[in-house]
């Protein structure tokens, strides 16, 4: 039996074990299962490594994405390195292993195709990515190599980083793609939300949520009261685990992204 899974804590909010099960089934994949394995610190990936017999490969999520890398082998140096975060692990026979980050690949391409959908380019704006952490990382390379200009708008002051009491009206006119990488509004706190000025969001703006539990988040919804084209993160989601299978199932042992 070839056992695929994910870590992370909490995992309650998870659509990964579903979303590989129902993928199993369509497609006729034979003696395979995706688990969730649950874990407050990473102090239990070495012993789920050593001991879990059958293990081909882990996808990493909040809050382990950054933290993980100290525990791998080797890195993917076009995904993972360049980033600085990995949430696609691969398990070599010799039970070593390579951390990849396909989140890029899910939220560039979900990105290109949202917009050419509704009849616009990259191109045509300026962005702000809510957050700092793992997700954001692959975000901010994706917008760079789209070539989006953007800002970071966090709770803690940073180079170049704009805080939220910065969003004034001038900026929020100016940058009309918002990006919430944060998981505010997950389940099951789904009253969460980033504190951005939704006074300032107008039909112009375009909200896209990585959260895609529940399909309709707080943020989403308050975009949705100002009239502006919305995204939440299942796409995304379906695109990196997608990527995340043909790493897994790949002769190769390398990866490009």
């Amino acid at each position: 039996m070839d056992l695929y899974g994910l870590i992370g804590f909490p995992l309650t909010h998870s659509f990964s074990k579903r979303y590989f099960t129902d993928k199993f089934n369509r497609e006729g994949i034979k003696e395979s299962s995706y688990d969730l394995y649950e874990m407050q610190t990473l102090e239990g990936l070495p012993d789920l490594l050593k001991n879990t017999g059958g293990l081909r490969g882990l996808n990493v999520t909040i809050p382990f994405k950054k933290e993980v890398i100290a525990l791998l082998d080797d890195l993917d140096d076009s995904s993972a390195e360049r980033i600085g975060a990995v949430n696609t692990i691969k398990i070599f026979a010799d039970g070593s292993t390579k951390g990849f980050n396909t989140d890029y690949y899910g939220f560039r391409q979900s990105l290109t195709e949202w917009l050419d959908r509704r009849g616009e380019s990259c191109s045509n704006f300026k962005a702000l990515v809510l957050g700092n952490g793992g997700a954001a990382k692959a975000v901010q390379v994706a917008l760079q190599d789209l070539h989006v200009e953007y800002k970071l708008v966090s709770r803690k002051e940073g180079d170049d980083t704009l805080l939220y009491e910065d969003l004034t009206e001038e900026v929020m006119n100016a940058y009309r793609l918002i990006i919430n990488t944060t998981p505010l509004g997950t389940f099951p706190n789904v009253e969460g939300c980033p504190s951005i000025p939704f006074q300032f969001v107008t039909k112009q703006h375009y909200l896209y949520d990585l959260v895609y539990n529940p399909a309709e988040t707080t943020f989403l919804k308050n975009g949705a009261e100002k009239g502006a084209v919305l995204q939440n993160g299942l796409k995304m989601l379906e695109l990196q685990a997608e990527k995340a299978w043909d790493i897994w199932t790949s002769e190769e042992d390398m990866w490009s992204i």
